[in-house]
């Protein structure tokens, strides 16, 4: 649990724009983990929602016998970036990232970048 948070809490502080972090397991939809502003955006419901969203373009991957795995999914708001990312590791089987981005303060390319490091280096 203290290197889940040691993670969510590297991604907060090293990428520009972040508002909220959290580790969703999207077999029960629930936030492992969770870090930000709760003020701005209620972290556990968004991981909720945001688990039909992976559970969905999965099936549909499936459906259409796509070969390969989703490196991040991004949704664009007016004032926001959402960026679903799946976690590669054995260890993480299950579980993606959702990173929510203040859209005026965020750099996006290199906000999956950095995302993609704190997937790389998380140990579950």
């Amino acid at each position: 649990m203290a290197q889940m948070e040691s993670a969510l809490s590297d991604a907060m502080s090293s990428i520009e724009g972040a508002v909220g972090v959290a580790l969703v397991d999207y077999t029960s939809g629930m936030a492992l983990a969770a870090l930000g502003d709760n003020q701005a955006l209620d972290l556990n419901v968004a991981a909720a929602g945001n688990t039909d969203v992976v559970r969905a373009k999965m099936r549909t991957m499936e459906m259409l016998e796509l070969t390969g795995s989703i490196e991040d999914i991004l949704i664009t708001l007016t004032s926001q970036y959402h960026i679903i990312r799946p976690v590669t590791g054995k260890s993480g089987q299950g579980l993606f990232l959702y990173l929510v981005l203040d859209r005026k303060r965020a750099n996006l390319a290199l906000a999956r970048h950095r995302l993609a490091k704190v997937e790389g280096d998380l140990e579950v």
